[in-house]
């Protein structure tokens, strides 16, 4: 099961929540050079760059169908590129990641990578989601280090590499960094029922989940974690909180 944009873009609204508010901790300077790392169908790449004047901007992500809509968004002093974003090369004003961090494993040694990629004076600016203890991740595993799927997940259910916000302050304080800026923002999000949570991590959490899995396999995983889901949270409207972590820093 690949990336599908339509089916992400379900939550477009919701999704670009916590955009605004990392748009939010950029130091907003003229001539930046700067990197979207994992930016998706571009659309919120290319608000990123209209507020950063004279700047030139690379949206890069590994998805070629996610990448496949940010042609509409093109233009001078932006473009998109397909690649493997921890794979990261050269130097950057501004290393900017909404929504895609979260997807890496060992954020203990990615972080302070990313930080080498930074100018004298460049910001690093990450948002991540941080549900990993919410029923509708957690169950996600649960399957898959049960029968009849554990075949395909040898090593079990992923791991959220995901670190206490507190860790990341510290790690960029050790790093040398300034002005940093560490949150956790819980968004309130009010869904028809647990069958919109599950259209909800169709799009995102359970997409690795489903690409390993033969289509007759991924549909009953599915069935499954929908009777599921729904017996956890029964109520309708249900309230989906879906907690985010946010930083920012400058390398002095």
């Amino acid at each position: 099961m690949p990336w599908n944009p339509d089916q992400y873009n379900k939550f477009r609204a919701e999704r670009a929540a916590p955009f605004f508010d990392l748009l939010a901790l950029v130091d907003v300077r003229p001539e930046l050079k700067v990197v979207d790392l994992g930016c998706g169908t571009g659309e919120l790449t290319r608000q990123l760059a209209d507020q950063l004047p004279g700047s030139d901007v690379l949206g890069l992500d590994r998805s070629r169908e996610m990448l496949s809509k940010s042609v509409a968004f093109v233009r001078p002093g932006l473009r998109f590129e397909q690649g493997q974003i921890e794979e990261l090369q050269g130097q950057w004003d501004l290393i900017f990641s909404n929504a895609a961090l979260q997807w890496l494993d060992h954020h203990e040694t990615r972080i302070p990578a990313f930080w080498n990629h930074l100018n004298p004076g460049g910001q690093l600016v990450v948002q991540m989601p941080a549900n990993h203890d919410h029923p509708s991740h957690l169950l996600a595993r649960e399957l898959a280090e049960g029968e009849p799927f554990r075949a395909f997940f040898p090593e079990g259910g992923r791991k959220p590499p995901v670190l206490p916000v507190e860790d990341y302050a510290e790690m960029l304080y050790d790093l040398g960094a300034v002005q940093i800026t560490a949150l956790m923002k819980v968004y309130p999000h009010v869904l028809e029922d647990a069958s919109s949570i599950v259209e909800w991590v169709k799009g995102t959490l359970l997409v690795p989940y489903l690409e390993r899995l033969p289509a007759e396999y991924g549909s009953q995983f599915l069935s499954l974690y929908t009777q599921q889901l729904s017996r956890q949270l029964p109520q309708k409207p249900v309230f989906y909180g879906f907690k985010r972590i946010l930083f920012a820093a400058t390398r002095p």
